[in-house]
């Protein structure tokens, strides 16, 4: 196990919740513990339910390219809306594609002027909120999620229909690491709840918290929100016959659970982490 030398091989920022990362070599730990504009913006409906991955596919048709700088997000709908109409019994129901125009917004202090543009799409009211801390889907453990190159491509292994792009998009891990075997990252949680496991990367220091649990996201195509049939008991399964003699069963109440969640301290808050760094326990 000498040989195993953890580096941050990539940083994934999703800055709009539950839409496209932007890969950087370099980023900040932003004031409340997770990534400088990581999910800065959220979408809510107008009864103040999130509006994402977890609870409508259609957002998986949107795309969002960011300038070099971050300053601007261009929004755009491939094809169009999906609308489906008419049908009843014996009669099949028409689909149709409406176009939505491309607009560029100012990211992140235009998130009120990018809420028409996505309730056109959505035809429905919609909020587009903005939190300098973000809204990590995990409140406790709120600190970059964690994921090693090899894992990602064990699960493309498990599912040869899914390229290791596409898993990255599916999985939407914020740091990637390589240097290590699959699942190499589990060791970055301890075997209890009340077992801290303190590592740095670079000159940022993390507390490891639990194995992420999934949600209905990861089965779906990343471009088009189709589900892949059969997709989490395919899953749970591998995972739990590929479980590394260092993972801790006890920390798995099923085994949809994938990639490490953190925390960070708001003491880390301005610290950079680079492609590149070095991964220590201390």
């Amino acid at each position: 196990m000498s040989s195993i030398a953890p580096r941050l091989a990539r940083i994934d920022l999703h800055p709009i919740k539950s839409l496209d990362a932007v890969s950087l070599a370099e980023a900040r730990i932003g004031p409340s513990g997770g990534l400088e504009h990581d999910r800065a913006w959220a979408l809510f409906s107008a009864d103040g339910r999130w509006v994402n991955g977890k609870r409508t596919a259609a957002i998986h048709r949107i795309r969002a390219a960011y300038a070099v700088d971050l300053s601007s997000v261009t929004l755009s709908v491939p094809g169009g809306r999906c609308t489906i109409s008419g049908g009843g019994p014996g009669v099949a129901p028409s689909m149709s594609f409406i176009a939505i125009p491309a607009a560029t917004f100012a990211f992140p202090h235009g998130h009120e002027a990018a809420a028409g543009w996505f309730s056109e799409y959505f035809q429905q009211p919609i909020e587009v909120r903005y939190s300098p801390g973000g809204y990590p889907d995990d409140t406790e453990a709120n600190g970059p999620t964690i994921v090693s190159t090899a894992s990602l491509e064990a699960v493309c292994d498990w599912f040869p229909e899914i390229s290791l792009a596409e898993a990255r998009r599916r999985f939407r891990t914020s740091l990637e690491l390589d240097g290590v075997p699959a699942f190499w990252e589990d060791q970055l949680f301890g075997k209890d709840k009340e077992t801290i496991v303190r590592f740095r990367i670079g000159e940022v220091e993390f507390e490891g918290s639990n194995p992420c649990k999934r949600c209905p996201v990861p089965p779906r195509d990343s471009f088009t929100g189709e589900d892949l049939i059969g997709f989490q008991l395919r899953f749970m399964a591998q995972r739990q016959a590929q479980l590394p003699a260092w993972s801790s069963a006890a920390r798995f109440d099923h085994y949809y659970r994938f990639t490490t969640n953190t925390r960070v301290a708001l003491a880390e808050s301005g610290k950079t982490l680079r492609v590149g760094d070095a991964l220590t326990f201390f």
